[in-house]
Formats: structure tokens, sequence, C-alpha cells
């Protein structure tokens, strides 16, 4: 395990974290274009968050399952197929006819780009000796952080300067590199043809539904009202059902499609606790920035990029400190200043106004973006850095499955406090704005003869449609600020859980997996 590794085989490597980063930049790559594509496609404002839903939801299901597939396929076959599935997928969106044509092509798009994100997580400690290992984990976590940032940015300036439908024929040429330099270079281990012939499908029907049903609760719960409806009843009841019957047949039975038995290792398991409320953390930030930027500030697709870019910029930067920082300093120091600065630029963009310019923005982002690898690069030695080499493909999926959970559960949650807080501060603020009100008064003479001068035929209704939608802006503001605080006093209450945490430096969690 301890010869160097052949050109060839870096060129794998770089060839499957290439693979990935596609397929971590596709889910929100998305983000800052919706309006343009539910445009393009004539759906509503609900309807088209399917759009990164879809995706999101089939690489949730997939993602536990590919350890499984992996030990099956093997690594090389597995990526390749995924990644051709991927790219066939990306060519497909871009030609959709329609929102159903579309949210369908996504799912599979996630089911495809799902498959490829552990195998890269499980090939750096099987292919790589100790002494590599926390090198590689920097490079693919600057991967798996950077992505899901560069997206919007990329996503805004391509929906800009030529169509959105650029956004997933980009993805074609290199699919295709990456498939080839795969197949070509990457021998980690062999099919194991024999797992085929014992498919648990009850084991995958089982998780599929429970998954799958989770997901479309948490997503369809705010526009249904919860348990007014009788869906969502029956989407939570097979939920629950699909849960129990999937955790009972995984621990019982002798050739499990996920060995969840994995949570038994402390450090494992506390490292997906933490892997969760950083994909929350992650997901539901890139998606409120955007929201506040779009709505609040009424930025387009290109300077939205221009701005959420910082925290990538940030993410990038803080690699080459907390690489030789993990070296020297305890993981678990390093993993509570990560989740301490994360919690404090989510702070910071709570206390901002609808006259707040760049550089207002600029802060708390670049305090998130550098917060980030100093989160993520101990999490992820403490969750897979001590595991056998022959867990470490299940482990992997189960990792990586925890962090966009995180992300599909942070994103529902903020869609259903967004719209209820929306009400709340709506309600209130119209409150104050009575004929009685001098502020009201004062505010609403000002907007008629401003409106005077420019000559528009109905002075008095413009200026009440102007103020009422001042007063929507204002309860949209008191809206994300209150998300902001809320994701921060989450990360705060996660720093509670690190005194579960063993000590794991990076030098022996490599030299722990190597064995």
């Amino acid at each position: 395990m301890n010869k160097p590794l052949s050109p060839e085989q870096w060129l794998g490597f770089i060839g499957m974290v290439f693979g990935i980063f596609m397929a971590i930049l596709d889910i929100q790559i998305v983000a800052s274009s919706l309006e343009q594509i539910q445009a393009g496609l004539s759906a509503t404002r609900d309807e088209i968050t399917w759009v990164q839903t879809a995706y999101l939801v089939a690489e949730v299901v997939i993602i536990p399952l590919s350890g499984w597939l992996s030990r099956a396929l093997s690594t090389r076959y597995l990526f390749v197929l995924s990644c051709g599935g991927f790219t066939l997928m990306s060519l497909l969106v871009a030609l959709s006819w329609n929102l159903p044509s579309m949210v369908v092509f996504r799912a599979l798009q996630g089911v495809f780009g799902g498959a490829m994100i552990p195998t890269v997580f499980a090939v750096i400690y099987t292919l790589f000796p100790p002494r590599l290992q926390p090198a590689m984990v920097i490079v693919v976590g600057l991967v798996v952080t950077v992505a899901p940032t560069a997206g919007p940015v990329l996503g805004g300036y391509l929906t800009e300067a030529v169509s959105w439908k650029l956004l997933f024929l980009i993805n074609v040429v290199p699919g295709l590199l990456v498939c080839l330099s795969t197949w070509l270079f990457v021998r980690v281990d062999e099919p194991d043809w024999g797992l085929l012939k014992q498919i648990d499908f009850r084991g995958i029907l089982y998780i599929v539904v429970f998954l799958g049903s989770l997901q479309f609760v948490l997503e369809e719960g705010v526009r249904e009202e919860w348990f007014e409806s009788r869906e969502i009843v029956f989407f939570s009841l097979l939920a629950a059902a699909a849960g129990i019957a999937m955790f009972y047949r995984e621990l019982t039975i002798e050739h499990p499609i996920v060995d969840l038995w994995a949570f038994r290792n402390r450090n494992f398991a506390v490292g997906c606790l933490f892997s969760f409320v950083l994909g929350i953390g992650l997901y539901t930030i890139i998606y409120l920035m955007p929201v506040y930027l779009a709505s609040v500030k009424g930025l387009n697709s290109l300077q939205i990029g221009q701005y959420v870019m910082v925290t990538g910029m940030f993410q990038f930067l803080s690699a080459f400190v907390a690489g030789p920082l993990a070296k020297v300093l305890d993981s678990r120091l390093m993993l509570a200043l990560g989740l301490f600065l994360y919690g404090l630029g989510a702070w910071m963009n709570g206390n901002l106004t609808h006259e707040a310019g760049y550089w207002e923005f600029f802060w708390p982002q670049a305090l998130r973006g550098f917060a980030l690898m100093f989160a993520f690069l101990p999490i992820n030695s403490l969750a897979l850095g001590t595991l056998p080499p022959d867990e470490v493909k299940n482990a992997s999926g189960l990792y990586n499955l925890m962090r966009n959970l995180g992300g599909a559960i942070g994103l529902a949650v903020s869609n259903t406090l967004m719209i209820q807080l929306n009400k709340q501060h709506y309600a209130v603020l119209r409150e104050a704005v009575t004929p009685g009100s001098p502020e009201a008064q004062s505010l609403l003479a000002g907007l008629q003869e401003r409106l005077a001068r420019s000559a528009l035929p109905d002075g008095e209704l413009a200026a009440l449609k102007e103020l009422y939608g001042v007063v929507m802006r204002e309860a949209e503001v008191l809206t994300l600020n209150t998300l902001f605080h809320t994701l921060s006093l989450t990360f705060f209450l996660a720093l509670l859980f690190m005194p579960l945490v063993k000590k794991v430096s990076a030098a022996s969690a490599g030299a722990d997996a190597g064995h």
C-alpha cells in the first residue's frame, strides 16, 4: 500500500474528482437562474423549485446504496456507469420540452450524480498511502464545499451570457473525458459479482420509499398546509412504516444493502451528526442568499453570482491555512473553531437591511467561507479516518447521505418558516401602517409627491401600491434575517456535542485507515 502512485493512477483520480465537481455543481447551478428556467418552461414559482428538489431527492436515495453498488460492480464500473448516465441526463435536461420532462431528467441526473460522490471519498482511503490521505481530503473537501458556491455564480453568468440550457450542456464534453480517464486508469478493486445474486430487493425498496417519502413530505408539506392534506398524512405514515421496516431489515439480515452497524463506531456516528449540521448550513445558505439578493435587492443572476462568489473564494483560501493547521492542531479544537465561525458569519448575515451594499454582504460570507474547511476537514477524518478499509465504502455512503439529508431538511424547513414568518411579519407591519400613523402618512405623502412629479395618471393609487411593496419588502428582510439567525443558533448548538468527540489527529486517522 505504500508504493508510490503511478501517473496513470493520478490521472484517473483527478478525473474522478472532476466528475464529482460536476455532480455537486449541478445541485446548485440552477439556483440563480430559476426565474429564467421558470419563464422558459411556463411554470409557477412553487413548481420550479422541483428542478432543484428532484435532483436532491434522487441523490439522497442513491447515496446510501452506493457502497453496496461499489462493492458489487467495482469502483471503476460504477463510476463510469454513473458519470456516463449523468452526462446523458445533462443533455436531456437541456433538451427538456416542459416542466415534468425536466424534473424527470433532473431526478435521473441526481441518481447518477449521487453515486459518484461517496465513491471518491472511499477511494482516498483505499488508493492512497496514509501520508497522502489528509492532502487528498483537502482536495476533495474543496470540491465538495466550493462547487455548491460556484454553481450559482457560473449559472448566473452562463444564463445572462447565453441561455439556461448551457448550464447542462457544459457537462457533456467533460463528462465523456471523465468516463474515459476512469475506464482507462482506475484500478482500485475488482467486482464482486456474487453480491448481485443476493440482492436484497426488499431492503432497497424500503430505503427508496423511506427517503423518497420523507423528502416529499418535507418539500410539499408547506404548500399543502402539512397534516391538513391527506396526501401529506399518507406519505408521512408511509415514510414512518418504511423507515421502521428498513432499520429492522438492515440490522437483522446477513447481507444488508446498507450496513447500519457502522454507527456503533462513536466517532463515525458523531462525525455523521456534524456532517448533517454542515449540510444544513451549506445548502440552506446557498438557497437563502439568492432569494435575499433577488427579491430584496432586485439583482439579476450575474449580480447575484458576483455577491455569492465571495464564499467560494474564501473557502479556497482557507484550504491553504486549514491544511497545515490540521497536522498540528487538535482536530476537536479545529472543528469547534470552524462551527463557531460559520455560526458567527450566519449571525452577521441576519443583521442586514434592504440598504446593505456589497461590503455589508462581503464580510459575513468571507467568514463563513473561511470557516467551512476548518469544519469539513476534521469531520471527514473523524467519520472515515479510523474505520477499517473494508468498511469505508459503506460508511462513506452513510456519511455523505447525512450531509445531503441535512441539506434537504434544511431547505424544507427554510421554505416552511419563510412562508409562515413572511405572513407574521407582514401582519405586524401592516398594523403599524394605518391612516392614523404619522410615519405612514409621511411616507405616503412623500411617495405621492415623487409620483406626481413623474406625471403618472393616478398618483394616489400608485403611491399606495408602492407603499404595499415597501411593507412586503421589509417583511421579507425580517423573515430572512430571522432564518439566518436560526441557522446560526443551529451551529452554536452543535458545539454542545463536542464532548462526545474522541481525539483524532489527521496523521493517526490516515494511519488507522491504512491498516
